[in-house]
């Protein structure tokens, strides 16, 4: 079983987070919610997709629904990293 670095984890997620969604790199923090943040369904959608395409792990709708700030969202990507 891999194990990946939750820091590397978490700097990726806010790259994906700051070109979606056009924010400053300075204000995101793990408490950030993606609707304080501009999140729209649609910026929400485009997330998902990139954060599946970038760590090659599928997030489940229902999931992606449950995910509303960016230690909640590094916390699942990191989980799916490790099985």
């Amino acid at each position: 079983m891999a194990v990946f670095d939750r820091d590397d984890t978490y700097g990726k997620v806010v790259d994906i987070v700051v070109q979606k969604l056009h924010v400053n790199k300075d204000t995101v923090t793990q408490e950030s919610t993606f609707q304080e943040l501009g999140a729209d369904s649609l910026g929400m959608v485009e997330i998902m997709m990139k954060l599946e395409e970038t760590f090659g792990v599928e997030i489940e709708d229902g999931a992606a629904e449950k995910l509303t700030n960016m230690r909640e969202a590094v916390d699942y990507i990191q989980s799916k990293r490790t099985k």
